[in-house]
């Protein structure tokens, strides 16, 4: 086949169209050279007679490098040669569904400066996670707040590494690709740095491995998921070289000092095998040439010049404990201007430049070694000794909570504001709870030491020690269904001397019992208290190992910038709560750093003592100023979350929204309504969320009113008291019920008024919930019956009651029949039939066997006479027997006298034990919106039922009786 297609080129394309598809070969370049790619393929360039070679771009091979290991359960994976190739070093790491790629890149100038300008910035786009921002402009804008804090999580394993005297600009950049929402991007990122780092050509003492760490039912577990990460009583971040820790970053519930150093000795050594080896095996295939780069040295000559003259001074003013902060200072500011001018006469140029450095690194010789050799500190405290404490909490009574704290010469001034939930802060992090409701912002302005700078943005220290107070508090924070409050804390350092974080730790709790959280159902466990602990060190410069040291607790500022570590650790009595280390030297062995928790632990309860004698009787939240929460709700469950500035406003916003939405109806309570329409014989009354009332003329004021329109107007609000319902159901509202009789301030209307109104009429029941404790003075009417008898009421009492005899429907309870199917003859019959029986049975009452009187004459709330079974005339508050027609699920069916049947709705946790045709003495409380007697028992009943007794025997209390 070779021969035929040398003499046939153009029988190719015919040749290949005519192969098996497993067969055909791929047309390449007009060359005809065969590519070089991952992939082996056979390429072959042809030409028709009829159509000439087109050209076809050339295919880019990426050498890439990657490097695949376990850590717990799962498969991590670092790459090179792929993205960002110009970047001086750049690494993809992969852990499941999440990519984080970092990059860096150092600046090629003299580095003529004094310290190390190292810039780590992390980010999480929403793209991550399939996202588009939610800000105006749909882009993502200035770091949030966890940005930052990852950025300083990158950073501070990273900055001890560095050789000394490289202070070129250098800048790591981190990039989330994609995220599944298992993993933390934040320890992928600080490992893929560290491996960027190795592939450059930056001079770099690395790498380093950094892991997370976990802890389920008594359990370790390395790189846990973020829903195994909720689960956990410990968040721990390490990070380590081989031999030396490097940072430690921890987040737990009141873990034990003995259970962290067991997860610290299982993490040191999961890190330094599974994470730094398979770094260095790509630095050997990938990476670079470290350059040569230029030191910010002081030298030897130099600086001996410079500590024969400065060493004696400065060695006075810093054995003397009677200098402050500012006193030592000033007399540093001094020595170096005598040096200065010194130098100055020597012509020393070189020294002169150095000068500053100089005299720095003097006065921290003279510091380390009066510390290891006599034991003495700068302002005269033993090593384990912690400074004088002053708390004072409520200083600000208009607040919800303040505090201020002072140690030494450290002050913070705290205070809280609690919010609805609403309030809490929104999270956009890939990772993580959408919401936070704790927060703690902390502030450390330039006057605080006495200092002039501008105020920024978000500073990274500052986000950096506010979320380590916050993290010792939040593991003792109670559930939000036991306290939904949103709480801001804000920590003002009013003067920094050192540990202002761990101040603001001490002061928080100190805030808490001041503003009485416990008072207001919060289940605060615990008091907390933090302490920073450093660390003095002799090195052997040959091997650099640590021949000696110093553990100091509760350091100073001087002491944290001279010393090489500074370890705040927060707790409780029982256990850890938070720890940020951070450390200067290249490393600290594990064994100094587990030696230091005990001194830590010891500083924590001399601080917790000092706090539980100074705070011991909380501030009760009824006061004006404390926020509170009425009914708990939410909008899918229809109950509502009101929050007020104080009790005044809270009740404003209830009233308005009891308003809108409506609450249960109770006879006596009082309801702000406004007046919808105006008639001749009242006005009809919208209140509690849209229901309907009737204020009748009758019920305006105290004197007598012609026309309703000279005291009410449409749209005019008014309180107004409710008095019970009438046969149909409808709601009857008073105005006078609200207003004190003249000559008379301080009595009020027979109708009791309570000022509560909590309870409502549910529309669902048949049962109207409106119940009457006392026979109203008036029986209201539907509006045409009314209008029939405010007609009827200028005639003559006689030509009234012809008129209403003679009217289409005007209801009268003393004409309404028995039975709708009687006759009136009947009727007459049936009364004179009553009243002989009741002169045979020697009543004295005397009524009139076709009229009955609906408005009660007794002053005294007696009514003499019995009251009629008719279910027209029966009135709320009448009482009678009735006899047990039938038992149902939820009440009785009851039978009166002359068939009329009413019906009886079971107690919660009330008499059951009813029989069928037993007799009962009940009281009329309401109807029905179909008009049926609704009856409760009478206290009687229950004698009857104790003793036996038939109902006959017991006495029959009047209508009016209260």
């Amino acid at each position: 086949m070779a021969a035929f297609l040398r003499r046939r080129p153009n029988s190719i394309p015919l040749l290949v169209a005519t192969l098996p598809a497993c067969l055909r070969l791929r047309p390449l370049h007009p060359s005809g050279v065969r590519s070089v790619g991952s992939a082996a393929t056979l390429n072959f360039a042809y030409a028709t007679s009829d159509q000439a070679a087109e050209p076809s771009p050339g295919r880019k091979v990426l050498e890439t490098f990657r490097e695949e290991f376990e850590v717990g359960s799962g498969t991590v994976s670092i790459e090179t040669g792929k993205i960002a190739r110009f970047a001086n070093g750049a690494v993809v790491i992969t852990m499941d569904e999440t990519n984080v790629l970092s990059t860096v890149a150092s600046a090629r100038g003299d580095g003529a400066r004094d310290f190390l300008p190292l810039t780590v910035d992390y980010q999480e786009k929403q793209y991550a996670q399939g996202a588009i921002p939610t800000t105006f402009m749909r882009r993502e804008g200035a770091p949030k707040e966890r940005e930052l804090l990852c950025g300083r999580l990158i950073d501070r394993p990273l900055r001890p590494l560095f050789p000394r005297g490289f202070y070129h600009e250098v800048q790591v950049t981190a990039n989330v690709l994609s995220s599944d929402g298992k993993q933390d991007p934040d320890v992928m990122a600080a490992n893929a740095t560290s491996a960027a780092l190795m592939l450059s050509d930056i001079p770099w003492n690395g790498p380093i491995g950094v892991i997370r760490v976990g802890r389920i039912d008594g359990k370790f577990i390395f790189n846990p998921t973020m829903d195994e990460l909720s689960l956990s009583d410990l968040n721990l971040v390490y990070a380590c070289t081989k031999d030396r820790t490097l940072m430690i970053d921890v987040q737990a519930r009141e873990i034990t000092e003995k259970d962290l150093q067991a997860g610290l000795k299982l993490a040191h050594p999961e890190v330094a095998v599974k994470y730094i080896d398979p770094q260095v095996r790509l630095a050997e295939k990938a990476g670079k040439k470290k350059r040569e780069y230029k030191l910010s040295m002081i030298s030897d000559s130099t600086l001996e010049k410079i500590r024969n003259i400065a060493e004696a001074p400065i060695q006075a003013v810093f054995t003397d404990p009677s200098y402050g902060k500012f006193e030592r200072g000033e007399a540093l500011d001094q020595i170096t201007q005598t040096v200065k001018a010194k130098l100055e006469e020597d012509c020393d140029e070189d020294s002169l430049k150095a000068l500053p450095k100089a005299v720095d690194t003097v006065r921290k010789e003279i510091i380390r070694r009066r510390i290891i050799d006599e034991g003495f500190r700068v302002d005269g405290r033993k090593l384990d000794e912690v400074r004088p404490l002053y708390c004072e909490s409520g200083i600000y009574p208009m607040l919800h909570g303040s505090s201020l704290f002072s140690r030494g010469d450290t002050q913070v001034l705290c205070t809280v504001t609690l919010g609805a939930p609403g309030d809490a802060q929104r999270l956009d992090s890939i990772v993580g709870p959408p919401t936070k409701r704790f927060m703690l912002h902390y502030s450390f302005p330039p006057f605080s030491i006495n200092e002039v700078a501008k105020r920024g943005g978000l500073n990274r220290r500052e986000v950096g020690h506010g979320t380590l107070a916050e993290k010792a508090l939040l593991a003792l924070l109670p559930p939000e269904d036991d306290f939904p409050y949103t709480v801001r804390v804000n920590s003002e350092v009013m003067a920094s001397d050192g540990s202002t974080s761990m101040a603001t730790i001490c002061l928080l709790k100190a805030m808490q019992w001041s503003m009485a959280l416990m008072d207001a159902g919060i289940p605060v466990r615990e008091h907390v208290a933090g302490v920073s602990v450093g660390l003095i060190s002799d090195v052997d410069p040959s091997t650099g190992d640590i021949t000696d040291y110093r553990i100091l607790t509760d350091i100073l500022g001087l002491e944290d910038h001279l010393g090489d570590m500074d370890f705040k650790i927060a707790g409780t009595k029982k256990g850890i709560t938070a720890i940020q280390l951070d450390i200067k030297p290249a490393g600290i062995p594990l064994d100094i750093i587990c030696e230091s928790l005990e001194p830590a632990r010891k500083g924590r309860i001399q601080i917790l003592n000092r706090m539980e004698e100074k705070i011991s009787v909380p501030r009760a939240m009824d006061d004006g100023s404390t926020p509170k929460l009425g009914a708990r709700i939410s909008v899918s469950d229809g109950t509502v979350t009101i929050v007020a500035k104080n009790g005044s406003i809270m009740e404003k916003a209830q009233e308005k929204i009891t308003f809108l939405i409506g609450r249960e109806i109770e006879v006596g309570g009082i309801y702000k309504g406004v007046i919808s329409s105006v008639k001749e014989y009242g006005a009809f009354v919208e209140f509690n969320g849209g229901q309907q009332g009737l204020l009748h003329i009758s019920e305006l004021t105290h004197e007598p009113v012609s026309k309703v329109s000279d005291v009410l107007s449409v749209g005019q609000e008014l309180s107004v008291m409710c008095i019970g319902q009438d046969i149909r159901g409808n709601i009857k509202l008073s105005l006078k019920a609200t207003i004190p009789k003249k000559g008379s301030p301080d009595k009020q209307d027979p109708v009791p008024a309570k000022q509560s109104a909590n309870v409502g009429v549910s529309p669902s029941e048949d049962v109207a919930t409106c119940t009457e404790s006392s026979t109203p003075s008036i029986l209201i009417r539907s509006a045409a019956e009314c209008e029939a008898q405010e007609r009827a009421a200028v005639q003559h009492t006689k030509a009234k009651s012809r008129k209403q005899a003679s009217s289409p429907r005007p209801y009268d309870p003393s004409s309404a029949p028995q039975n709708l199917e009687e006759s009136s003859v009947k009727k007459k019959r049936q009364s004179k039939k009553e009243k002989e029986k009741e002169v045979s049975d020697g009543t004295k009452t005397k009524r009139k066997a076709s009229t009955r009187k609906s408005v009660s004459h007794a002053d005294d709330g007696d009514n003499k006479s019995k009251p009629s079974a008719q279910a027209q005339s029966l009135k709320i508050g009448d009482r009678l027997p009735a006899k047990v027609y039938q038992i149902r699920t939820h009440g009785l069916v009851l039978e009166l006298s002359g068939g009329t049947r009413g019906m009886y709705k079971f107690e919660v946790n009330g008499r059951r034990d009813f029989e069928v045709g037993k007799e009962l003495q009940v009281r009329c409380s309401s109807f029905s919106t179909k008009g049926i007697p609704v009856f409760s028992l009478e206290a009687s009943t229950w004698a009857m039922a104790a003793f036996d007794l038939p109902c006959s025997e017991l006495p029959c209390s009047s209508a009016t009786d209260s």
